[in-house]
């Protein structure tokens, strides 16, 4: 096992534990952006299994999310990963097994007896060993043909780099699969936030364009009023302006909602082009009442990336132990049997059965520099780990302080609505009876339009908080229904 390809792996992994933590943070403000890439964050992006059709797809939240699982980038690069690191698993564990090999051949080999040191003179002295003397005429250039077969054994019986890098190995399996789970939790956050900003978006299409009507209507009455002459000029002009305005915001809704529904599609793994139809309304439901404790407990329980980080921790200290044991001896086995066939004169069988044991005797200034790498790296994702339990803490007061705020913000946003309708309509039976003219009519219209644009903007950002708060707790993917409510 490569002891420094492990360290060197574990330093190009360094932070990876806190990249979705950060992501998390950062969450609601992204989807306000429109100029979003997969070559920003992965999550954007996905694997696009067709091309585009005619027909329209019918898409529930629990389809999107089931879809990102199985197309978004993101997750596919942490499977990648884990996949990469299993594979070095099984190296290590090779590393342990024997090693049994199978090899044969046959050939014709000339040799060189005077270049093997076997001149004239040498030859000479054996002749006397031969009653008959040496053949005439022998030469010292000779041919033979050899047909060989072999089978080879070589098994590791004892090294402390080896034991120690197979534990590395198996800490950063568990730790890649921690990465994968917590990606699988950025997935859920990700689609179910593009999800709801786009419910939001048709929220204040439906909205605008509603408002549209009600300034068409407005706009007729006024005109009929002028053209009967009880009406000036001005009301006209003032409700043609008004309706030209919403036109305008219905176009400017119309286009955000579209360029929310692309980026939703990129991050499941549709063609952008693809027609599709969101079935899930708005979610809205009060969440019960839980004290930092108790989501603190479950969070260091259930964190995906606490948990990776952890892994990575117990990963550094198996290289760490591996520099230090490599100061241990080694014992090593090793051995063939095969057999020779040599110009055909009969098959002689042949062996080997070695072992080895290697002791370093002073490679000193090495060794300690690797140990040296090492516990930097180790003292590294230790802080790295007592600085995301801290950031866990502040991702779940924040959390916490952000649903209490949005939730109460949504009974608020209601409640202006009520207040701009009654008022609304107020001033339309005031206009109609001809106590007023429809200026103030044309402000109570923009009142009701902030009012609903104010009560979709804020039930969108009390469930992106409850979001985010399942998120800081570590229970996104299996609780997001519960924690967005019906």
């Amino acid at each position: 096992m490569d002891v420094k390809g492990l360290h060197n792996r574990v330093r190009r992994r360094a932070g990876a534990a806190v990249f979705c933590a950060v992501l998390a943070g950062a969450g609601v403000a992204a989807h306000g952006q429109s100029n979003l890439s997969s070559a920003s964050n992965p999550f954007y992006g996905s694997v696009t299994r067709q091309k585009a059709t005619d027909e329209t797809i019918r898409l529930s939240l629990d389809d999107a999310i089931a879809r990102g699982f199985e197309n978004n980038l993101g997750l596919k690069e942490a499977e990648n990963n884990q996949l990469t690191l299993r594979g070095e698993r099984n190296e290590a564990i090779q590393e342990f097994l024997p090693t049994i090999t199978v090899s044969g051949g046959t050939g014709v080999f000339v040799h060189n007896l005077a270049a093997q040191g076997f001149g004239p003179g040498t030859i000479s002295k054996f002749g006397a060993l031969f009653p008959n003397g040496l053949p005439p005429g022998l030469s010292t250039i000779t041919k033979d043909d050899l047909t060989q077969g072999q089978i080879n054994y070589q098994q590791v019986l004892f090294s402390g780099p080896v034991i120690a890098a197979f534990k590395a190995a198996g800490a950063a399996e568990k730790s890649a699969y921690f990465a994968k789970e917590s990606a699988r939790g950025e997935v859920v956050q990700q689609v179910a936030m593009a999800y709801l900003h786009a419910i939001a978006a048709a929220s204040e299409v439906d909205n605008a364009t509603a408002l549209e009507r009600a300034d068409q209507v407005a706009l007729d009455q006024a005109r009929a009023a002028h053209e009967a002459g009880t009406a000036a000029n001005l009301d006209e002009l003032r409700a043609r302006v008004q309706l030209q305005a919403q036109q305008q915001a219905v176009i400017a809704a119309q286009n955000a909602l579209d360029k929310d529904l692309i980026l939703l599609k990129r991050e499941i793994g549709l063609d952008p082009g693809q027609n599709i139809q969101l079935t899930d309304p708005a979610p809205y439901g009060d969440l019960a009442v839980q004290t930092p404790e108790e989501v603190l407990t479950t969070a260091y329980k259930d964190r995906q990336d606490y948990q990776n980080l952890q892994n990575q921790l117990i990963e550094v200290r198996a290289i760490h132990l591996a520099y230090k044991s490599q100061r241990l001896p080694t014992l090593a086995f090793g051995g063939y049997w095969g057999t020779d066939t040599v110009n055909g004169a009969g098959t002689h069988g042949t062996f080997a059965a070695v072992g080895t044991l290697s002791v370093p005797i002073f490679r000193e200034a090495k060794l300690r520099g690797d140990e040296d790498a090492a516990q930097a790296q180790m003292d590294g994702v230790r802080s790295q780990l007592r600085d995301l339990h801290d950031h866990i803490e502040q991702q779940v007061r924040d959390a916490l302080l952000d649903v209490d705020a949005t939730g109460r913000l949504v009974q608020v946003a209601r409640s202006n609505v009520d207040l701009a309708t009654h008022e609304l309509s107020d001033e339309t039976e005031r206009v109609n009876a001809g106590v007023d003219d429809n200026l103030p009519l044309v402000a109570a219209q923009a009142s009701v339009a902030s009012a609903e644009s104010s009560v979709v903007e804020s039930l969108y950002q009390y469930n992106v908080a409850k979001l985010l708060l399942a998120r800081a707790a570590g229970v996104l993917e299996t609780q997001y229904r519960a924690y967005l409510g019906k």
